[in-house]
């Protein structure tokens, strides 16, 4: 197994290039941004091939004599692999790597906004060699293809990354066979600047973590929440460095915002906007399309201000180019504030006490925080959420150990086997 994946991801490398144009051609990422997804799915390949021989079960002592315990870490079976569209190489390869290695076949539904780099991904482990019918891809409409692919009896896993809608749907027709599931769901990740921090760094920091990929990311920082004593300092600095983003062609090196997926999605974050707007919003820059751009869904990175904690803007994931800026007068609060939420994917946190970082990390309920940096997350990491935004884990041996079904075996290798509870009771051996 690990042979295979180690040849796919050198083809992937090999096509790199063209892998990339095809991902920003269909999704509109930069192809800086791109590039990047495409080595990330070639490591992915890489970071599971180099388990094939540490996928650990346990040889435990039984309370009997002569008796040995045995947990085995087996294959489930069928999984089906469902993708998003804003990261459609990446995500593939992160649910198809692990399946593979564990022993699993693979069916792949990739979104009908972006399926090429699925396309090309399985083209490859076809060129690699990989047995027919161990990796299978289908297209079409999630309520259609991904349906049949979460009630059918023969599916023994599910993973899934997309919205919290589309996961609360998925777990009510699994539940018909009771099959495992993987769902990395829906984020509203809380961004904290304290009066401590390197502001330097943490605005370069907050505005990457803001419009990378247009804002349409899971960890993507979706609310931004100051200490008090330094927002006159910070967000004056965080609006300028917006305003100097370069919208345009996402095939040029000099753009680093491109355009949305869709019409729907830039769509939805105008709707915010407005909505904002109604409840006392004051938009700082932004909140348009930007002129001069015939072609494509573009939306201007957009800040706001004046919206409370229970706003939808602050309550509801936008998942586009909009972020609301808040202050806070305690540390505590902004630990408060972070954790209302129905989400629970990603936090960051920006500060150089320890006391604080501590707190941070055992107060924030979010499945990763990233202190005094960002992301995307690591490989080695565990990948996981609280709340609305998921179950299960992916990444680390955390996420591989998803894609297997435990077995316990009890062995006796006594040469005259007895054990004294056994009928008719009372008897003396």
């Amino acid at each position: 197994r690990a042979s295979f994946l180690f040849k796919i991801a050198q083809l992937i490398r090999r096509d790199k290039e063209r892998l990339a144009e095809v991902l920003t051609a269909e999704q509109g990422k930069p192809l800086f941004e791109s590039r990047l997804e495409i080595e990330g799915s070639a490591e992915n390949f890489e970071y599971y091939a180099e388990y094939a021989r540490r996928i650990q079960g346990d040889v435990l002592p039984s309370d009997n004599p002569r008796q040995s315990i045995m947990i085995l870490k087996l294959p489930l079976g069928v999984v089906a692999s469902i993708t998003p569209w804003n990261f459609p190489s990446a995500m593939a390869a992160r649910k198809i790597a692990p399946a593979l290695i564990t022993g699993n076949t693979v069916v792949t539904k990739p979104s009908s906004n972006t399926p090429l780099s699925t396309v090309e991904l399985v083209r490859l482990a076809d060129e690699a060699g990989l047995p027919k019918g161990v990796l299978n891809m289908v297209t079409g409409s999630g309520e259609l293809v991904g349906d049949e692919l979460v009630s059918n009896k023969i599916t023994s896993l599910i993973t899934m990354t997309g919205s919290t809608e589309a996961g609360q749907k998925i777990m009510e027709r699994a539940s018909n066979h009771v099959a495992k599931l993987i769902l990395e769901l829906g984020g509203k990740a809380p961004f904290i600047v304290w009066n401590d921090a390197d502001l330097s760094w943490a605005l370069r920091c907050a505005i990457w973590a803001r419009f990378w990929n247009c804002g349409q990311t899971c960890i993507c920082s979706e609310r931004i929440y100051l200490d008090d004593k330094v927002k006159d300092r910070f967000l004056p600095a965080f609006v300028k460095m917006a305003r100097e983003l370069r919208i345009g062609d996402p095939m040029s090196g000099q753009t680093d915002l491109g355009p949305m997926v869709s019409e729907r999605e830039r769509e939805v974050s105008a709707r915010f906007v407005q909505q904002a707007r109604e409840e006392g919003g004051k938009v700082i820059i932004g909140g348009q399309e930007p002129r001069g751009l015939a072609r494509g869904w573009f939306y201007e990175p957009t800040i706001i201000q004046d919206v409370g904690q229970k706003s939808s803007l602050v309550q509801n994931e936008i998942f586009g180019p909009v972020v609301p800026v808040l202050s806070v007068d305690s540390f505590d609060k902004a630990i408060e504030y972070a954790n209302d939420s129905k989400y629970g994917l990603a936090s960051y946190v920006f500060t150089k006490d320890n006391t604080r970082v501590l707190k941070a990390m055992h107060l924030i309920k979010f499945g990763e925080c990233y202190i005094n940096q960002v992301g995307p997350e690591q490989l080695q990491g565990a990948h996981t959420g609280f709340r609305q935004s998921g179950l299960g884990a992916e990444g680390s041996r955390y996420g591989l150990e998803m894609y297997t079904q435990l077995k316990t075996c009890y062995v006796d290798w006594n040469d005259k086997p007895n054990l004294p509870y056994l009928f008719p009771y009372g008897r003396k051996e």
